[in-house]
């Protein structure tokens, strides 16, 4: 048995050799002992060069990027309360928005039962709050830097909520470790808070 094996060896080892030019020019092989050669040589699987995968990689990670809040031009700005918009049912249009520090925002009740209230866990500190009466329009000027979260209290476990960025987004990490708690009160749309947050 193993000298069936040594001869098997020799006999591929001469076919190699053949193969890349050893020997002489008088060994010819047959059709069969090339196709035998070329399937022993044959590459399994694919090569992927590592550029390949880490281009790859952040190709996949750019589309999955949420897109960035520019500033908004003016130091007044319009939020409308709306059971219904281009980013779902109970929204403030936009739940997104970039301010200068002293900007006034104005939120207006397009549609009934909505107001605008902070959650305070959410606003930086020192920052005053606000609650707006239900059914009613209200202006806030923020004058301290930092990130505001606000809700619809009688949607806002519907996550019926909107980020502001005024200046820096200085509290910008204690935000996101409240938002990861807070919407556990969520019904619905339970990443919505987080997807605005990561477009800051």
């Amino acid at each position: 048995m193993s000298s069936r094996i040594v001869l098997l060896n020799n006999f591929v080892m001469f076919l190699f050799l053949a193969g890349c030019g050893f020997g002489g020019d008088n060994v010819s092989l047959t059709e069969k002992q090339k196709t035998m050669i070329a399937e022993r040589i044959a590459p399994v699987g694919s090569i992927v060069k590592v550029e390949d995968l880490i281009q790859e990689k952040s190709d996949v990670s750019s589309e999955m990027m949420p897109d960035k809040v520019a500033l908004s031009q003016g130091n007044e700005h319009v939020v409308e309360m709306l059971n219904s918009g281009d980013g779902g049912n109970m929204i403030f249009d936009p739940p997104v928005i970039k301010v200068s520090k002293g900007d006034t925002i104005h939120f207006r009740a397009v549609d009934m039962s909505h107001n605008s209230a902070t959650i305070n866990s959410m606003i930086p500190s020192g920052a005053e709050s606000w609650t707006g009466l239900i059914n009613q329009d209200i202006s806030v000027v923020l004058d301290i830097e930092g990130v505001y979260v606000y809700q619809c209290d009688p949607h806002a476990m519907m996550a019926m909520v909107g980020v502001i960025q005024v200046g820096a987004a200085t509290n910008i990490s204690e935000v996101k470790i409240a938002a990861e708690e807070y919407k556990s009160n969520f019904m619905l749309n339970t990443d919505r808070l987080t997807g605005y947050l990561a477009q800051l």
